[in-house]
């Protein structure tokens, strides 16, 4: 019997993507070679790089009235995992919006969004993630963060194959974003992306709707940022793989092909349970004609 359309599909991009990362390269990166893996594309006096007591490489962003301050990798990737520690604005941070991402470019970009929305002091941090395709967002979902975000480091992760993507916190996913392009969802999976992180004034919009402005009376405020790893596909700025010798051992990674399985499944349920604030498949006022076809398809 054939296979199911939706089996077809995810068969052909997974041997797209092994077929990418054998002949590119899949990295580790340490914490001593951070900078050497970005760019800082904007507001490069407001980038601070020191070594913590542990001797790991931290890298602080910085935000006043004058400039925020942006990263971006030299490498583009097809496919991956992308982990960043960050310790974020402490105080009162709201108008702030701290960042990790991953986007190509263009009108009709992809992008999948971590971006953390400050707060008055003593208020809930908002962890905002978003999904678009082919230039097209809308996809949000809002959540509290369970713990204090600013006291120490903790671990976002973005894992992005041809079957899904799934955002992880503390090695823990709180949300998958699954590929139904077979019926007609777009997915982000034909432009490779760049992984990002920034901090910058987002008053307009992050705290209570734009309603909560940036206190500059508290500037500079800084988020920081260490322990970047990415497992990846690296391809070149033409969008080929990169022409590397691949060792017998190259492959696309164990990130390659993962879905979530009964825990992750329970871990995601549990999040959306206890701290979800915001899902757009339950805006009936944004999506008065109905919900997006994906969120009737998981």
């Amino acid at each position: 019997m054939p296979r199911p359309l939706v089996q077809q599909v995810a068969a052909a991009a997974v041997a797209t993507v092994v077929a990418c990362c054998f002949a590119a390269r899949s990295s580790a990166v340490l914490d001593a070679s951070f900078m050497e893996e970005f760019d800082v594309i904007w507001g490069g006096d407001h980038v601070r790089v020191a070594d913590d007591e542990e001797g790991r490489r931290v890298v602080a962003l910085t935000l006043d009235r004058d400039s925020g301050s942006g990263l971006q990798s030299k490498d583009q990737f097809l496919f991956g995992e992308f982990s960043m520690e960050i310790k974020l604005v402490p105080g009162d941070s709201a108008g702030t919006v701290a960042t990790f991402y991953l986007t190509s470019e263009g009108e009709t970009h992809d992008e999948i969004d971590f971006e953390f929305l400050g707060n008055v002091s003593g208020e809930p941090y908002v962890m905002h993630t978003n999904v678009f395709a082919n230039g097209k967002g809308e996809r949000e979902q809002q959540f509290y963060l369970w713990f204090d975000p600013t006291a120490d480091f903790h671990n976002y992760t973005i894992l992005w194959n041809p079957l899904n993507i799934i955002f992880s916190v503390d090695g823990e996913p709180v949300r998958v974003f699954k590929n139904h392009e077979a019926s007609g969802v777009p997915y982000p999976g034909g432009q490779p992306m760049r992984a990002h992180a920034s901090l910058w004034n987002g008053d307009f919009w992050a705290t209570r709707g734009g309603q909560v402005k940036i206190n500059w009376t508290h500037a500079p405020f800084a988020a920081s940022y260490r322990g970047y790893e990415s497992s990846a596909c690296s391809v070149s700025s033409g969008g080929q793989p990169n022409s590397t010798s691949p060792s017998p051992d190259d492959s696309a990674g164990p990130w390659m092909g993962r879905q979530l399985g009964p825990d992750g499944e329970r871990a995601v349920a549990w999040a959306r349970e206890n701290y979800m604030i915001y899902d757009y498949c339950r805006d009936q006022w944004r999506f008065p004609q109905g919900q997006p076809a994906e969120c009737n398809l998981d």
